[in-house]
């Protein structure tokens, strides 16, 4: 269940906690490993989303998977939302703190997609570009897809840069067809 308002509820309840203790770094550190888990694990998404599993036990899960490795006021909070059997959206209210997060701290995230991995130096410039466009801190992350011929896709604050070859050929079939230097004899 995926269900936008009640992620970012309680997302934000978490950040104003967290905001207050003053443990955001730590709590945004513990979020995302808890998004991680949960987005590994198809079969703990089951177990979660299951409604004859009794909340009890799906507490005993979340403290067996994260005692130790997230604070204890994240642990409170996971068994709270455990408890008030939001369990199933563990995953987007993770989501949503990092977002959240990101929001606060000015942060945007940037997703660069090449067809061969990049050089330390192209991903400066592209974070450097990035951060002169929006003006705020680019987190960017870098992954390949065997599947593109050449060129990159960057995506970025809600808009995309589009610099693949197949888009070119794409963009030139489309203009060949148009066929505007038919004669008029």
């Amino acid at each position: 269940m995926n269900n936008y308002r009640i992620n970012t509820n309680y997302a934000k309840a978490l950040f104003m906690v967290a905001t207050d203790t003053g443990n955001i770094e730590r709590a945004k550190q513990d979020m995302v490993l808890v998004g991680e888990v949960m987005a590994e694990n198809r079969q703990l998404r089951s177990v979660f989303a299951n409604p004859t599993i009794r909340f009890d036990k799906k507490v005993g899960i979340v403290r067996e998977l994260f005692g130790g490795e997230v604070s204890d006021e994240v642990m409170a909070f996971l068994v709270f939302v455990v408890k008030k059997n939001r369990s199933i959206n563990l995953q987007g209210i993770a989501d949503s703190f990092v977002e959240q997060y990101r929001v606060a701290k000015g942060i945007v995230l940037s997703d660069l997609v090449t067809h061969q991995p990049i050089d330390d130096e192209a991903r400066r410039t592209v974070t450097q570009l990035v951060e002169e466009y929006t003006g705020k801190q680019c987190e960017l992350h870098d992954r390949t897809d065997p599947k593109m011929l050449g060129g990159f896709k960057l995506e970025f604050d809600h808009n995309m840069y589009d610099a693949r070859i197949r888009t070119k050929i794409r963009k030139l079939r489309l203009e060949f067809a148009k066929n505007d230097y038919e004669s008029k004899l």
